[in-house]
């Protein structure tokens, strides 16, 4: 028993010898903030700042219709225009009378009515005939240059259709057709050297071996549709 109570006042001793914790919510060496608070309104003689959030009273909404809050005037609200720059309205303009340079009014009867008279039309139908002038048809021009035969009427004056036999050709004197062809920039020239040169009757060329008329697949339709 004796030995029990020596312990406990060697627990006890050893206690009061250990150094006091400090509180962890003021932080070390440093005071609890409601404490800096009331020294700081003490020393200024403020009274303490209310705590928490408060409430912000809601906006009076009016009772009025939204007729009752425009504007008084007939004029829309602008934006500030910068200095230096005329302010326009923006609105479109409608003009009431007059006519616009360039536009012609004839169709508005009102309009012709109001200037012109019987007397008027009649005097201006009168300077149009006088300036009417008729152009008499004259004589077509002759043609200059090469007086070679004429394809077009050529091919007017025949109306069997290519390929059907009209000249007889003889097989002994035939020449190669593609290479006589060859010699000639397009169809028509063909055609004009091979009248120039006895055709139709005579082939002295070697274009028209079918004996049609018709030199290097030459085509008068075209010509007898006109």
């Amino acid at each position: 028993m004796k030995r029990f109570a020596l312990s406990a006042l060697g627990f006890v001793m050893l206690a009061a010898c250990q150094p006091q914790v400090p509180d962890s919510g003021q932080g070390v060496g440093f005071e609890s903030y409601s404490s800096y608070l009331a020294r700081r309104d003490g020393q200024t003689g403020l009274a303490p700042a209310a705590q928490g959030l408060g409430t912000i009273a809601p906006a009076a909404v009016s009772s009025q219709p939204l007729s009752a809050m425009a504007p008084a005037t007939g004029e829309r609200p602008r934006a500030e225009t910068f200095a230096g720059i005329q302010q326009q309205s923006g609105e479109r303009v409608h003009y009431s009378g007059g006519n616009s340079t360039g536009i012609s009014d004839e169709q508005n009867f009102d309009a012709v009515a109001s200037r012109e008279s019987i007397q008027s039309d009649a005097a201006r139908i009168q300077q149009n005939r006088a300036n009417y002038v008729v152009v008499q048809p004259t004589a077509l021009p002759t043609r200059t240059g090469a007086s070679g035969p004429n394809i077009v009427a050529f091919a007017v004056s025949t109306s069997h259709a290519p390929g059907t036999q009209v000249y007889s050709r003889s097989s002994l004197f035939r020449k190669n057709y593609e290479a006589a062809c060859g010699q000639f920039p397009s169809a028509d020239a063909a055609q004009e050297a091979f009248l120039s040169n006895g055709g139709p009757q005579r082939d002295k060329l070697g274009v028209d071996p079918d004996g049609d008329g018709f030199a290097c697949g030459w085509d008068p339709r075209p010509f007898r549709a006109r």
